[in-house]
């Protein structure tokens, strides 16, 4: 806690922000495992040493079974307005194989606590694609989750990372994991029954009531500047992707460096093709797409022509879509992929795009 303080201090020096933090977010691991003392102490260094906007959004991650009603009461009264809730599935089994460490009693209680402490904004994660995982679990899942009225819901496919537990149990591909197909069809039930009770499908993961976008992820998907403080975060400021340390001694010794020397995280300057790589990348994960007329005044018309080639063989196939509009008497041409097609195929447009710049 103390190094982390330290580090939000040094980061400040380093590079002073220009403008108020619209946004906060404790991500995971499982910042509610923090006592409201803690992120009291995270909270106040940062006012601190950077100004905070009155209307700040500003996030905990939590996990069912960390957090209780006086704990949730407790971060309310620091200004924290929004809870990430990981439910990731409503069957108790589903649970325990994929290693959660809550119950799904505990999923309703903590949705309870989270009512009853005053949030009036949260958010559900679930998980497709789980070992075993059938449609009709799927359904259920959602169906339980639209129950507890969240005012967003992340949707995320099983991703098995190498060197995981997990991994040595299951390979991509083989049972009991579900098939590809199965998981599109998952995707797809997703897709369908959401928005039907009023959740916009706006990310290719994400869905949200009215105004409840994901204010703090929309900053990564707009490829905007953002400050990543502790260990394994990552910064992009001044054009620099800028890594912490992902292993607690090296991180500890890295702040303990750089309060003697002076000298913090540094990355090499992004070229102007890498930031239109990470803007096309991020903004095409968005419903809203991009605009073709911000990436040739940013990036130049050369590179805005070479990823519009690019893009448009994927236009007959169905994924994506050019739709020109005229803003402020000016013509533009709004590029997206197309839901729920394109989003399936994201990777595929993405790496091309890659490769192609």
């Amino acid at each position: 806690m103390d190094v982390l303080c330290q580090e939000i201090s040094l980061t400040a020096a380093q590079i002073p922000p220009v403008t108020a933090l619209q946004t906060i977010f404790f991500g995971g691991g499982t910042p509610s495992l923090l006592s409201v003392k803690q992120v009291a102490q995270i909270l106040e260094t940062i006012a601190k040493y950077f100004a905070i906007a009155t209307d700040a959004d500003i996030s905990l991650e939590a996990n069912p079974g960390t957090v209780s009603i006086e704990s949730l009461q407790g971060y309310k009264s620091l200004g924290i307005n929004r809870i990430s809730l990981g439910a990731q599935a409503f069957q108790q089994d589903l649970l325990d194989v994929c290693g959660r460490g809550h119950s799904v009693v505990e999923i309703y209680e903590a949705v309870t606590a989270i009512k009853n402490a005053g949030f009036e904004n949260f958010s559900l994660d679930l998980i497709s694609g789980l070992p075993n995982q059938s449609m009709t679990d799927w359904h259920d899942s959602l169906k339980s989750a639209i129950a507890l009225q969240p005012n967003h819901l992340s949707i995320y496919d099983l991703t098995i990372e190498e060197g995981t537990a997990f991994n040595k149990r299951y390979q991509a591909g083989d049972t009991p994991l579900p098939t590809e197909s199965s998981t599109v069809a998952m995707y797809l039930a997703a897709h369908e029954l959401l928005p039907l009770s009023g959740y916009e499908h706006y990310e290719i993961s994400n869905y949200a009531q009215p105004v409840y976008q994901s204010r703090h992820n929309l900053t990564y998907w707009h490829n905007q500047p953002f400050y990543g403080m502790g260990m394994g975060a990552t910064s992009y400021i001044d054009r620099q992707r800028i890594d912490r340390p992902q292993k607690m001694r090296i991180y500890l010794d890295a702040i303990a460096q750089w309060q003697i020397e002076g000298i913090g995280f540094t990355a090499p300057i992004l070229t102007d093709k890498e930031e239109l790589i990470d803007t096309l990348l991020q903004g095409l994960r968005l419903a809203e797409g991009l605009s073709l007329n911000y990436l040739q005044k940013i990036y130049g018309k050369g590179l805005g022509d070479r990823a519009i080639k690019c893009l448009e063989k994927y236009v007959e196939r169905g994924w994506v879509k050019f739709i020109n509009s005229q803003i402020n008497s000016q013509m533009d041409t709004q590029i997206f992929l197309t839901a729920p097609d394109g989003w399936l195929f994201s990777d595929v447009v993405i790496a091309d795009l890659y490769e192609n710049l």
